[in-house]
């Protein structure tokens, strides 16, 4: 018995020691790009350029024992140089205004608007988790399993799984890949936080300007201005439940995790005194989540945090990846719905078109993970009525809300209606 014990203490020593070499390999919390050919950033007059070859983030390079420990993840692409435009904001679509900066706590963005009205956000394609480094976890000297969780992220995911979502008929925000250099239009305001910096251009999920291809749009709405909207009209304003739930069924798909209430914009129509919303994703950064290694595995284990799910051939925790907001607007939903538009899904991201969406990705980016994430893509789809079964299943035995959606802690709104979209009519 006492080798027994000794045993597992040498196990638990050897473990914590192999943790500690994992995570001293870096003391750097963030870093922004790595510019190829250019080391004097500061006096290079960037308007003589229209592109540059631009790697997204050394601080995940790692050695064997990181990848074993910490995962391979997407390392390979963020220290992948790509090329990309340079952006004036300026002169970009006739002049932009600031409208205000972004409140993400990883997520540097700016609200921009255009002389036609239309908003967009630049977010950054570099993540700041420093905020979110818990206070043992700093005393222990283990902040680095935190900061290096951003490794899993795909710093372009998010434009393949535009390319993905207009496959299958699904709104997206159209990023684009951009570098922006510092600039007198930034000011001493925002040039040291968002000058020489890699991010996504991309529509905003809100605005009064209509830039999609629906007409008699009323507006672009945040989650919480529809909920006020239908306070208001209490039994003219709906959701397409099918675009709705073929947008969740998407996400699961793509193994975003992430789709909380905030990441998401609703397109309002208006047809006489009647409104309809249609569903617009916003905020793909944890699309195609690649969550390796040990410690990772640990951590995201469905016990310890089901939310966390990283993105493998088979769904393994469906109740992870259910959302207060999927309650909230899909009670009462029929399972019909959920079927038919996993089978619309299925018909529709066909195997041709699925490999057609890599080609929004660099040659060198798609060489190294396409043919993974298209198998594990492949896999879910063709499991995807099942999936949708068990997602209305989950729905249907949840309780409706008992307090407001995120997002929506500041309005007023009937106690009804707090419960469920539906439970106002």
């Amino acid at each position: 018995m006492k080798k027994l014990l000794w045993l597992v203490f040498i196990l638990i020593i050897g473990f914590i020691t192999l943790v500690y070499f994992s995570v001293s390999s870096t003391d750097k919390e963030f870093e922004t790009v790595t510019i190829q050919d250019f080391d004097d950033l500061e006096n290079i007059d960037f308007r003589r350029y229209d592109s540059v070859e631009v790697a997204a983030s050394s601080l995940y390079k790692a050695n064997e024992l990181k990848n074993i420990m910490q995962g391979a993840n997407y390392r390979e692409a963020w220290i992948s140089p790509i090329k990309v435009p340079v952006l004036f904001l300026d002169s970009l679509y006739g002049g932009m205004k600031i409208v205000k900066e972004g409140g993400g706590t990883q997520t540097h963005s700016l609200r921009l608007k255009d002389k036609n009205g239309f908003l967009y956000s630049l977010r950054s394609v570099n993540k700041d988790p420093s905020t979110h480094v818990p206070e043992w976890a700093r005393n222990l000297g283990l902040k680095n399993i935190v900061i290096d969780a951003i490794s899993a992220s795909h710093p372009y995911g998010a434009i393949l799984a535009a390319s993905l979502s207009e496959k299958a008929g699904i709104l997206h925000t159209h990023p684009k890949v951009v570098f922006v250099p510092k600039q007198e239009f930034l000011g001493k305001q925002y040039n040291e936080k968002y000058g020489n910096r890699l991010f996504l251009l991309e529509y905003e999920t809100e605005g009064k300007e209509n830039w999609t291809d629906y007409k008699n749009v009323y507006q672009i709405l945040d989650t919480k201005n529809l909920q006020e909207l239908k306070e208001e009209n209490p039994k003219k304003v709906s959701i397409d439940k099918n675009v709705f739930v073929r947008a969740r069924l998407f996400d699961m798909l793509i193994g975003d995790w992430d789709r909380h209430t905030k990441q998401w914009g609703w397109v309002a129509q208006k047809e006489d005194k009647n409104f309809k919303a249609i569903p617009l994703a916003g905020d793909r950064d944890n699309a195609f989540f690649n969550l390796g290694g040990v410690i990772p595995g640990i951590i995201s284990n469905k016990n310890i945090e089901p939310k966390v799910r990283p993105f493998e051939k088979e769904i393994e925790h469906m109740p992870g990846l259910v959302y207060p907001n999927d309650i909230y607007f899909l009670t009462n939903t029929p399972v019909k719905i959920f079927t038919t538009e996993a089978k619309n899904l299925q018909n529709l991201l066909t195997d041709e078109a699925i490999a057609n969406s890599f080609k929004v990705w660099p040659k060198n980016i798609a060489k190294q993970s396409s043919k993974e994430i298209t198998g594990k893509i492949k896999s879910r789809r063709d499991n995807l009525v099942e999936y949708a079964k068990e997602f209305h299943r989950i729905i249907t035995e949840r309780e409706l809300l008992n307090k407001p959606l995120k997002g929506s802690e500041d309005i007023k709104i009937s106690p009804g209606l707090m419960k469920c979209f539906e439970c106002s009519n």
